[in-house]
């Protein structure tokens, strides 16, 4: 028997419907296999402490570096970048080469003595390869830059590694980067090797001197290592006036060290060559926390004026 014309129609109605049903049907089925399983689910509460944790760390470390920089920018207001922030980058970096370049030829001698590495541990040298980056920066912005000489620093050293890991364009440098020792570069009665324990307090910077830098780090302290490589030398000493323009501060823990990082030595040095002032470039550069202040009795009037 022929079905009616509105039972066809709701035939084909109800064929439809199913056909809306078992997509609906197979839509939820690939949603729920398509839902993350549990290795896939959120972080569990100490995971998310601890990452969080770390961040703050991380966000810690960047703003105590933007505020480092933000000092040396304002420390330094002789650099040509402030004096002429008219010029575009590629310009400065010109006058920077080119500065460096008369440093190379006229500039005042200073040496960071690497020869000590060996008895450092690899931490030790990842920082010391910092400070070299650090130094190298000091000078690039300097008005009168030095003429650095790295000594003793040989390509199969773990410190030549790190510092062409760390460092980007450590081998464009310009600097002086030798094999040679100290000596064998520079007479001995020119070289003044700058170490905390010598008696003889650092006076003025003469053009016809080489001032040497231990480059140490040495965080397990053992007392006199610049010195006796001083001795083995057979060089003249002398240390920073510390003794003579600060005095120490009262602290908590009585806490006090003058034993600075090879690129803070190098600040103080550039410092006082531009300004002539050994209060100015102590004050400027030589690290709060180590306990000690300039000492108010000093003023840069009564100090040694910089001979030319």
């Amino acid at each position: 028997m022929a079905h009616s014309q509105p039972e066809t129609c709701e035939m084909q109605l109800n064929g439809v419907s199913e056909l809306i049903d078992l997509l609906c049907i197979d839509v939820e089925t690939d949603a729920v296999e398509d839902r993350p399983g549990r290795d896939d689910a959120p972080c569990s509460k100490n995971v998310l402490r601890k990452q969080r944790h770390w961040e703050k760390q991380v966000a810690a470390k960047k703003s105590k570096r933007r505020e480092e920089k933000q000092r040396r920018k304002l420390n330094r207001d002789s650099g040509a970048s402030i004096d002429h922030p008219e010029f575009t980058k590629r310009v400065m970096k010109a006058i920077t080469r080119e500065r460096l370049a008369e440093a190379q030829s006229t500039g005042l001698k200073v040496c960071v003595d690497l020869s000590m590495t060996d008895c450092m541990s690899d931490k030790e040298i990842g920082r010391l390869a910092g400070q070299l980056r650090r130094l190298y920066g000091s000078n690039k912005k300097a008005a009168r830059p030095f003429h650095v000489f790295l000594t003793d620093l040989r390509e199969d050293s773990r410190l030549y590694r790190e510092c062409i890991r760390m460092n980007e364009g450590f081998l464009n440098y310009m600097m002086d980067i030798t094999e040679d020792s100290c000596l064998d570069r520079f007479p001995p009665e020119t070289v003044v090797y700058l170490t905390p324990d010598a008696e003889e307090a650092l006076v003025t910077v003469d053009a016809d001197k080489v001032y040497v830098l231990g480059g140490l780090v040495d965080e397990s302290i053992q007392k006199k290592l610049s010195f006796s490589r001083a001795a083995e030398l057979s060089v003249h000493t002398a240390r920073l006036p510390i003794d003579e323009y600060m005095v120490k501060k009262s602290n908590v823990k009585n806490f006090h060290s003058k034993i600075l990082a090879v690129n803070q030595v190098f600040d103080i040095l550039l410092t006082f060559c531009d300004t002539g002032s050994w209060t100015q470039a102590l004050q400027t550069w030589f690290p709060l926390g180590k306990g000690y202040e300039v000492a108010p009795v000093y003023s840069p009037a009564t100090q040694p004026e910089l001979e030319d």
